[in-house]
């Protein structure tokens, strides 16, 4: 269960659809494959399969678990170079430590955020805390990487430390689904996130045979990931389950239901970037020799240091 909850009874509603209003069609779904990341945390490639134009201007999404941990098992990544775009960590359930070379981090958990503007370059690990890797437990969260266009490519650093206290909370017209704003807008309600490119990320949960029905920006592209659960989506309900990604097309309103279970989807959609990507492992540029660049940069130690008092890995000594 999501760590952040309430009763929706209470909450803002989300306002109707009006006459004028169309519902985005199902371009694609789409099932993300299983892997190992880091030192071995297992996860879902929710992009996999996707054309980068549908996803612009996402580059990169895992599912982190949902898993439940034995005492040693718990893993996370080791110390790392990003450059060019913003990493987005968010945990449902669980605790990741985080430290970065430009002085951000601390514990992220429990259904908090932390948003790292990688920009010019920047070092950091994402690893359990040592109390989580002796005693195990749930581990639950999305890595997603948003694109930076290129006149902000060379940002300087940014850390944003967002609890889960903080998210914007709202309830669909029915009162049958939980909507957490984390970045963006939706119905006029903002999020705590803030963005360089613009976009709107949120985590509904949405009760069996409920339904969500929400206003999103036309020049916003539509994405629609779910986390556990199976429900439909879109306006002739194309069936959709967890690892799943829905790709939708152009229009006003996106709609999604639950079915014979609680349903938890992630929202996503951002402002078309629309400028060329070269992706090469933690490094997103938009040429080939600006990604050399990055490597040179990297090398020469242009992206800080790892701290004197570094969180370092915790590798674990059970088998996943």
């Amino acid at each position: 269960m999501p760590a952040i909850t309430a009763d929706t009874l209470t909450l803002t509603r989300i306002g109707p659809a009006t006459a004028a209003d169309t519902e985005r069609p199902v371009r694609s779904i789409t099932t993300g494959p299983r892997g190992y990341e880091g030192l071995g945390f297992p996860v879902v490639r929710a992009f996999a399969g996707v054309s980068s134009t549908a996803l612009d201007p996402f580059v990169h999404m895992d599912q982190m678990g949902e898993v439940d941990y034995e005492p040693g098992e718990p893993r996370g990544t080791d110390w790392h170079p990003h450059r060019g775009f913003e990493t987005v960590t968010y945990m449902i359930d669980g605790t990741f430590a985080h430290q970065d070379s430009h002085g951000g981090g601390g514990l992220i958990t429990d259904g908090a955020t932390q948003w790292m503007t990688a920009g010019s370059g920047i070092l950091h690990i994402e690893t359990p805390p040592v109390e989580m890797v002796n005693r195990g437990g749930k581990f639950h969260g999305i890595q997603l990487w948003v694109n930076l266009p290129k006149r902000d490519k060379f940002a300087a650093p940014r850390y944003q430390a967002i609890e889960g206290t903080d998210t914007k909370l709202l309830s669909s017209d029915d009162g049958g689904a939980l909507v957490r704003v984390i970045a963006g807008e939706i119905d006029g309600h903002r999020g705590p996130g803030i963005t360089h490119t613009p976009i709107t990320m949120a985590h509904a949960t949405i009760e069996a045979g409920a339904r969500l029905n929400i206003p999103w920006r036309r020049d916003f592209n539509a994405l629609v990931y779910v986390l556990s659960g199976e429900g439909s989506v879109g306006p002739v309900g194309h069936p959709i389950k967890q690892g799943q990604l829905a790709v939708l097309g152009p229009g006003d309103r996106i709609s999604v239901a639950g079915g014979r279970s609680v349903l938890d989807v992630l929202l996503l959609g951002g402002q078309p970037i629309r400028e060329p990507v070269f992706h090469y492992g933690p490094f997103v540029m938009n040429t080939r020799a600006e990604v050399i660049q990055a490597l040179d940069d990297y090398q020469a130690g242009k992206f800080g240091g790892i701290p004197a008092n570094a969180v370092m890995p915790q590798r674990g000594g059970g088998t996943l």
